[in-house]
């Protein structure tokens, strides 16, 4: 390993102070199990020697200890769907989000093309499932009393390129009619598609409860979700010194519409960007996004978890 490559090798975040008030990381990716009991997918974020992975117990554990009371797992490709389901059953403090992820869509197509970022498609055995059968797993599983939202789908045109987007999209739409069939809210990957995915939710009709997951649009996208109601989530970026753009579309937003997450493992808040994230390293986000609605931060606490509660009903 070079020593640039060891540089890279960041360890767990301090816990920050506690917050005043319980809140709720609204998205993140909890490791899952398999039917055999081992892990789904490698911890796919460095760490450096003698650190270890936390378990699932550990994050819960040091979440509540820093005010994040309840975590919204996401599994969001075919592996990680059935164990995201079994931890919101073994865990009252967790719920689940499935969905097929929009960079997945694609690959679950036959879709072999290389990505507008440069990278070569990262396909595995289980992509040799159709799109259809996937989708129609999400479904299967989705009517759980334990997961409380269709997500994350949406659209990536950072991660796909011509030939995948027409799978993304209907990928997407089939998404939206299954949120609007069970009833639940729909969690919204969007990158570099703000406009594509607005049409899309217009054209098919949004269901009662949409969420914008680690919201990355600007001012104009703000007042598009405050026009239709619609929900935008704010992760470790809002934190980042160079988003003023970001803040300014948080601060468009009225705080009834406001959500808050980590997007673990990733999207670590400043000053930790670049450590491995997890929801009890949420307190400092909260803290950026108190400030930037003008609230005190008891007071934003409380109406983040009320606006949680309000989308996904408390579990």
């Amino acid at each position: 390993m070079s020593k640039k490559q060891q540089k890279k090798r960041r360890g767990w975040p301090e816990e920050p102070e506690v917050l005043p008030s319980p809140v709720v990381d609204n998205h993140a990716h909890l490791p899952v199990l398999d039917d055999d009991g081992a892990p789904v997918d490698e911890f796919d974020v460095a760490l450096p020697p003698g650190e270890e992975p936390l378990t699932t117990a550990q994050q819960i554990a040091r979440a509540a200890r820093t005010g994040v009371a309840r975590i919204l797992t996401v599994g969001c490709d075919v592996p990680s769907l059935a164990g995201s389901v079994a931890l919101a059953h073994a865990h009252p403090e967790i719920a689940a989000a499935l969905a097929i992820h929009p960079n997945e869509a694609p690959l679950h197509a036959g879709v072999r093309e290389i990505a507008p970022d440069g990278l070569d498609p990262a396909v595995r055995e289980h992509h040799a499932l159709a799109l259809d059968d996937a989708i129609a797993r999400v479904a299967e599983l989705a009517r759980d009393e334990r997961v409380v939202a269709v997500g994350e789908t949406g659209l990536d045109f950072f991660r796909t390129g011509d030939e995948g987007r027409a799978h993304q999209v209907r990928a997407f739409r089939e998404h939206i009619a299954l949120a609007k069939e069970l009833g639940k809210a729909l969690q919204i990957h969007d990158r570099e598609a703000h406009a594509e995915v607005v049409e899309t939710l217009l054209a098919d009709g949004a269901p009662d409860r949409v969420v914008f997951h680690c919201f990355s649009g600007d001012v104009d996208l703000a007042r598009t979700c405050a026009e239709h109601g619609w929900y935008a989530s704010f992760a470790g970026p809002v934190t980042f010194r160079s988003n003023d753009a970001l803040r300014a579309a948080l601060r468009e937003l009225p705080p009834e519409l406001v959500l808050v997450e980590t997007d673990a493992p990733y999207l670590t808040p400043a000053p930790y960007r670049g450590h491995p994230n997890a929801s009890y390293v949420m307190p400092i986000t909260v803290r950026t996004v108190a400030e930037q609605l003008g609230l005190e931060l008891g007071e934003a606490c409380q109406r983040l978890t009320a606006n949680t509660d309000a989308v996904y009903g408390p579990w």
